[in-house]
């Protein structure tokens, strides 16, 4: 399963990447009202579940020896490839959109999005709680699937505790709580997709069997349809139920775009151009993340004629997708000159 997961999933985390830049190009690049979007709605309930949910799936090592020194290593290693490279691209895109870099310094601190940077840092996060969750697993003298369940069912709630508040008394978190400023509450949004994506590899022999029967992924389709329909059409949830639909539609699409990679595995292979160029871009993702911020362009007119006008989905998404593609693509050239340098490649990037 090793070489067939590693290519189609990487080609899909390629593809999630294109929705993220395509999300940041539409959003600040053009100046698009989500609202006015016809796109935007459904790439905001698509991407960053799918990126974290392709984390999560990477994550579990079935042979991993989780011993104390393992455990340590682990940390440090993802603390030194995704930490510096984040101070440093953020210094750099602070430097370019502040014209006094205390003020952007100042945001960034107090900002669960870190100006755009968050991902990397959240990501970390996730990574050293499951670290240290599966360090503890596997002194464990019985294997079960109890653990990693009780894991996700206490990240699902940490994600209804932000939507539901009137229920757990959870008070909106001003600006200087450090939920923001650790950007912890991105985790708690995001922590349980994370989770879902490592508990569908550790038993993908069941998950396969699942989405191979021919009712689920009908049943799927026509249960996100639905809920599609009650969040921008009909909103008959009402109060504590509204996020109800909202969370399944990003369960489904996420499964939805799974299954479809996996079902067309051999054209997103490295034998095809298309397998070929999304893998790429799935292995760049640091790269392309940390520098895309930069280079994003200053179209706001595109922005002003989508707000105004009657909106189309296709003219939205292809406009977005294209000027990613391009953004996309200057990234990879940056980052290709940088990694000449071998202290650039090993510092900036994770890559000896």
């Amino acid at each position: 399963m090793k070489s067939e997961r590693m290519e189609w999933i990487d080609a899909m985390r390629g593809f999630t990447m294109i929705l993220v830049v395509a999300y940041h190009v539409s959003i600040q690049g053009f100046g698009e009202v989500e609202k006015a979007s016809s796109a935007l709605p459904l790439l905001v309930l698509l991407r960053m579940p799918l990126f974290f949910f392709i984390s999560g799936f990477l994550s579990y090592k079935p042979d991993m020896n989780w011993t104390n020194g393992r455990l340590g290593m682990m940390i440090w290693k993802k603390v030194k490839i995704q930490v510096l490279p984040t101070i440093v691209f953020l210094l750099i895109s602070l430097i370019m959109r502040y014209k006094y870099l205390g003020d952007g310094i100042e945001y960034a601190i107090t900002s669960p999005t870190k100006a755009g940077y968050w991902f990397t840092w959240v990501l970390l996060q996730m990574f050293v709680i499951y670290y240290v969750f599966s360090y503890f697993e596997s002194k464990m003298k019985h294997k079960s699937w109890i653990p990693i369940t009780i894991l996700w069912v206490v990240a699902l709630a940490a994600y209804a505790i932000l939507y539901m508040p009137s229920w757990f008394t959870f008070p909106k978190p001003n600006v200087s709580s450090w939920l923001n400023i650790t950007s912890f509450i991105q985790t708690m949004r995001y922590f349980h997709f994370f989770i879902l994506g490592n508990i569908v590899h550790r038993y993908w022999q069941r998950w396969q069997q699942l989405i191979d029967s021919r009712w689920f992924f009908p049943l799927l389709v026509v249960i996100v349809v639905m809920c599609c329909i009650d969040i921008f059409k009909w909103h008959s949830m009402k109060f504590q139920w509204t996020n109800l639909p909202r969370t399944t539609v990003m369960y489904g699409l996420l499964l939805i775009c799974f299954m479809t990679f996996r079902h067309y595995k051999d054209t997103f292979s490295h034998a095809t151009r298309i397998g070929r160029a999304l893998s790429y871009i799935g292995v760049r993702t640091l790269d392309i993340y940390l520098i895309h911020f930069l280079l994003l362009p200053n179209l706001k007119m595109v922005g002003d004629f989508i707000n105004v006008n009657k909106h189309n989905f296709v003219i939205d998404v292809t406009e977005s997708v294209v000027v990613a593609l391009l953004v996309i693509g200057f990234c990879i050239i940056i980052s290709n000159i940088l990694r000449v340098s071998p202290l650039f490649k090993k510092y900036l990037f994770g890559r000896k």
